[in-house]
């Protein structure tokens, strides 16, 4: 007997001595999980689970009847609970087990919800009994007819190693739940549980910041300065080391969560006394932000000879936002073939390198045409539903069969697959967020780096402009036509493209109004405009004042640094308010003066999704 399991052994037996069978079995159907009880002996959930074999006692499943006994129901769901007899029959049929993403919240797209379903599909029509694992009610995966069996359970090691033990699959599928299941790898696998797609090693060489920055550096692939601490005194090390302003966030989360970008070692410091745990296990991440660059998503679907490169989607605002409230465009817009090349190059490197088998995102950062890794995510990310619509491709079901063992190559030529800027596309597709800030305006409207969105649109059409326009419509908000647009922009952005935007508002018989720096830069390059005072200083009225006053229809405002956020924030209040667009970054302001002029000159048509995806059919 290993060392390990002689003492795993000692500490069972002295749980016993405390913890009897009846009190066990009494504390379980209570409802106590194996970690709450671990947490009240001061033990671990290991000591309990193998306490609770050694005693012979497991849950059993029973059914909830979706006909209520008035005929022979096809569609039964299933729940544990301790009791004697197990309602939940195993067949003998090949099956294979989808962990879903558990229960969502802002932050946590419904997304990965429609990539679980897509690949229920995708098992059925391969022949196998899909189960599938969730515990959110208002997900189309928990609709008792998607999957042939459906468990109605949480997202902890406990409960999906039951259900896995009692159905004996042939695998389990973690990479389409999001940030949840895909914690449970791990486990699961010391477990002696096959998981389908990409191994747990590479999940972790992904999830790892130190062991991925490693691997970054020996593939020589560019990325922001990092490092990881546990502690202040190593994070304000980092900062010294790599410099502000740095983006911090716990490891481990989805969403963004508490994400921030921070500008001097006081806030430094007010977010570790805030977070709420840092540890060896999970510690701080500190990277160099790249405050000017522009980011964009990655999807691929790879196995371990092949990849091809799904979408590539150019997010309109500027670096930091996170990907779910940025507004993105596919096919890319004004970026060099050299920029997109790198980009593919190096996501094949890591999808080769990490053994990528199945969905894979990566996160990039262009600045001055220099191509940045920020992260990998071996999984489906919440762009695979806009990719798939948007391409044509059934992006989801060809990496289910991947998963299950069919080589990507065969698949390229079943399903003509390209990489997705070779496929000829005759539209632009636009993803555009969905806020609730009319809702919570307390909240406060800024982006950054965790989410917060609550919903997204889609919108197509064959010109940009019009894309941009109809994506606006389909997210609420609703451009000018006339009246005054306010302006202000930092230092970096008083250049040629904001003169070019503000001259074509002017054409179109705009009135513009800008604080002093900026009123200044447009007078000076023969603009005009009215001049008008900022937030803080002293002076009315000011910004704020007027657009609260509606006195302003259009926002324009790139903040740069602590103090211009802090400014921001009470701009985009008054703008939400009024209900008045704002846009923080030169590249959605241009989009945004485009696409007035487009709404100005033309009348939109409608066309069904299947009528852009009939360009596949056309070569």
């Amino acid at each position: 007997m290993s060392t390990h399991a002689s003492a795993l052994s000692a500490e069972v037996a002295a749980l016993a001595a405390k913890l009897p069978l009846d009190r066990l079995r009494k504390a379980k159907e209570h409802g106590f999980s194996d970690t709450q009880i671990a947490n009240i002996f001061s033990t671990e959930e290991a000591v309990v689970r193998q306490l609770r074999k050694q005693y012979g006692l497991d849950s059993v499943f029973k059914t909830v009847d979706t006909c209520a006994a008035e005929f022979d129901a096809k569609t039964p769901y299933h729940y544990s609970t301790y009791d004697l007899e197990n309602e939940s029959i195993s067949s003998d049929r090949k099956k294979v087990i989808i962990l879903g993403g558990g229960p969502n919240r802002i932050g946590q797209g419904i997304e990965f919800d429609y990539c679980c379903v897509q690949a229920v599909f995708a098992l059925r029509e391969a022949g196998y009994e899909t189960i599938m694992v969730n515990c959110n009610p208002e997900t189309v995966s928990t609709d008792y007819d998607i999957a042939d069996k459906l468990y109605f359970e949480p997202l902890t090691f406990e409960d999906t190693i039951r259900i896995i033990e009692h159905e004996q699959p042939l695998g389990v599928i973690v990479s389409f739940g999001g940030q949840t299941p895909l914690k449970l790898s791990g486990r699961l696998h010391e477990a002696g549980v096959t998981i389908l797609g990409t191994s747990p090693e590479g999940i972790d060489l992904a999830e790892d910041r130190k062991k991925f920055g490693a691997l970054l550096d020996r593939l020589n692939i560019p990325h922001p300065e990092y490092g990881t601490a546990v502690c202040l005194e190593e994070a304000q090390a980092i900062t010294r080391r790599i410099g502000y302003p740095v983006l911090v966030r716990p490891s481990y989360v989805l969403g963004g969560r508490a994400m921030k970008i921070i500008y001097s070692d006081d806030s430094l410091k007010e977010y570790v006394d805030q977070a709420l745990f840092i540890t060896e296990k999970y510690p701080l991440l500190v990277d160099r932000f790249l405050e000017t660059a522009v980011e964009f998503d990655i999807d691929a679907i790879a196995d371990e000879s092949d990849c091809v490169i799904s979408g590539i989607m150019q997010h309109v605002e500027a670096a930091g936002i996170h990907s779910g409230d940025s507004t993105s465009i596919l096919p890319y817009h004004n970026i060099s073939p050299e920029v997109i090349a790198k980009m593919k190059e190096y996501t094949r490197i890591m999808a080769r390198n990490i053994k990528v088998v199945g969905l894979m995102n990566v996160q990039y950062a262009v600045q001055n045409n220099s191509v940045y890794v920020i992260e990998v995510n071996p999984r489906a990310s919440r762009t695979v539903p806009f990719v798939g619509k948007a391409t044509a491709i059934p992006v989801v079901k060809i990496a289910t069969r991947v998963m299950l063992g069919e080589k990507l190559s065969d698949l390229r030529r079943e399903f003509d697959l390209k990489d997705c800027d070779e496929l000829g596309m005759k539209h632009m597709a636009i993803k555009e967020p969905v806020f609730p800030f009319s809702k919570f305006v307390k909240s406060g409207v800024y982006l950054g780096p965790e989410m917060r969105s609550t919903g997204e649109a889609m919108s197509l059409a064959e010109e940009f402009p019009e894309a941009f326009a109809k994506a606006y419509q389909a997210a609420n908000m609703h451009l000018p036509l006339s009246g005054s647009v306010f302006i202000s922009v930092n230092d970096q952005d008083k250049n040629h493209r904001i003169l070019d935007i503000a001259r074509s508002l002017y054409r179109m018989d705009f009135d513009l109004v800008a604080t002093e720096g900026t009123y200044r830069f447009l007078k000076d390059n023969g603009i005009e405009c009215k001049m008008v005072f900022k937030v803080g200083e002293e002076g009315r009225p000011n910004i704020f004042d007027i657009i609260k006053h509606g006195k302003i229809n259009f926002v324009i405002n790139t903040p740069r640094g602590e103090q211009a956020l802090h400014d921001e924030e009470a701009i985009g209040a008054a703008s939400v308010l009024s209900n008045v667009p704002f846009v923080t970054t030169i590249e959605a302001a241009e989009a945004s003066v485009q696409a007035i002029d487009c709404i100005r000159h033309q009348e939109f048509g409608v066309k069904s999704l299947q009528e852009y995806a009939s360009y596949r059919n056309t070569k």
